[in-house]
C-alpha cells in the first residue's frame, strides 16, 4: 500500500515527526521486546527495519501474552498472518491488552505502524508501557513512573500563605497604562 507524498504543512508536520527518531532509543525497545518473547531482534535502528519487524503485529500481539497472560489466544499467535486485515487486528489486539498501562497520550493507532505514518509513536508507547510495568515491579525497562510527592501542611502554614500576594494576581508594582497609545490615533472632525 503506498500513499501519496505529502506536501506543504503536511510535509512539514511529517519532516518535524521523523526528527524526533532517535535509532538508539528504538534499538533499547526492540531488544526488551525481544527478551520479552524470548527472541532474538536485532534492528539498525531505521524506521524500514523497525517498521518491517512490527508490522505484521505477531511481536507485538506475543508481547502483549507476556505482559497479560491470555490476552490474546494462542491461534493467533501461532504464524505471522499474511493478510492485511489479520495484521493490522494483532496490532490492534495488542493495544486492547496495554490500554490500561499506557497514557491515551503516549498510545498509537494501529496505522501509525501499518502503513510507517508515525513510527516515533510506535516507540513511544512502547517506552511507556516499559514504563508503566517497571513501576508496577516488573521487568520493563526506562525509568520508573513517579508515585507523586504527596505534603503534609499544618494549619500554621497554610495561614502564612494567605498573607502573601503573588505577581500572578495582579499586582503592577506602580506600572500604569499611562502614556501608552497604538497605531494611528483617531482624528474626529466636525
Amino acid at each position: 500500500m503506498s500513499r501519496a507524498e505529502k506536501s506543504g504543512v503536511a510535509k512539514d508536520a511529517q519532516n518535524k515527526v521523523l526528527a524526533k527518531w532517535n535509532p538508539e532509543r528504538t534499538k533499547v525497545a526492540i531488544n526488551w521486546i525481544g527478551e520479552r518473547i524470548n527472541e532474538t531482534l536485532t534492528t539498525t535502528g531505521t524506521i524500514e527495519d523497525v517498521h518491517e519487524m512490527l508490522k505484521d503485529g505477531l511481536r507485538l500481539a506475543k508481547l502483549a501474552n507476556w505482559v497479560k497472560p491470555g490476552s490474546i489466544p494462542s491461534g493467533k499467535l501461532a504464524t505471522a498472518p499474511k493478510m492485511a486485515f489479520k495484521q493490522m487486528e494483532l496490532i490492534g489486539l495488542f493495544l486492547k491488552a496495554i490500554d490500561d498501562l499506557v497514557k491515551k497520550d503516549d498510545s498509537f493507532q494501529t496505522v501509525d505502524l501499518y502503513e510507517c505514518q508515525n513510527m516515533v509513536q510506535v516507540i513511544i508507547t512502547i517506552e511507556s508501557l516499559g514504563r508503566a510495568l517497571l513501576t508496577a515491579g516488573r521487568e520493563g525497562f526506562g525509568m520508573a513512573e513517579s508515585k507523586g510527592n504527596p505534603h503534609e501542611w499544618s494549619e500554621e502554614d497554610r495561614r502564612k500563605g494567605q498573607s502573601i500576594i503573588g505577581l500572578q494576581m495582579g499586582s503592577n508594582k506602580g506600572a500604569s497604562q499611562s502614556g501608552q497609545n497604538f497605531g494611528k490615533t483617531r482624528s474626529i472632525m466636525d
